[in-house]
């Protein structure tokens, strides 16, 4: 098992808990983006740049990973395509997304886009995401201990 990150937009807190876990665990994890993180040295830790442009860190790690890799994303599209190559997914909200729960998420997703799309809804009728509190992480946590052992 590896640890795939599409790094772009996890929380530090859920960045910290990545690497506490890898190295615990002795388990690889990539973190993928198109622009360098920091990280600390580490045999375990790996920072993967992508080139700049839409989907190309999400693109990468479908490429990538293997049945039974797990990745840390909150991007739904992403995830429903690594659920298909027989990977586990958890957001860093410490959501796990399977093959029971994803496509009603995907179907929303792309419900609410035809809705912008249309005008029907405007962008401040929109709630914005809550910001990333302990209830979060404790709730990532919880999933990445359940998933990497």
């Amino acid at each position: 098992m590896q640890i795939w990150v599409d790094a772009d937009a996890v929380p530090i807190v859920a960045k910290d808990l990545i690497i506490k876990t890898a190295e615990r665990t002795q388990t690889m994890a990539i973190f993928v983006a198109n622009q360098p993180i920091k990280l600390r040295k580490s045999p375990l830790l790996l920072m993967t740049v992508v080139p700049h442009g839409f989907d190309k860190a999400d693109d990468y790690i479908v490429e990538q990973i293997q049945a039974g890799d797990l990745a840390i994303t909150s991007d739904i599209p992403l995830a429903n395509d690594i659920l298909e190559k027989g990977g586990m997914v958890l957001t860093p909200r410490g959501m796990i997304y399977d093959k029971n729960n994803i496509k009603q998420k995907l179907n929303m997703r792309d419900f609410m886009d035809t809705m912008r799309g249309t005008g029907m809804l405007e962008l401040q009728e929109m709630s914005g995401q809550k910001p990333y509190g302990e209830r979060d992480k404790k709730a990532f946590a919880d999933g990445l201990n359940r998933l990497v052992r």
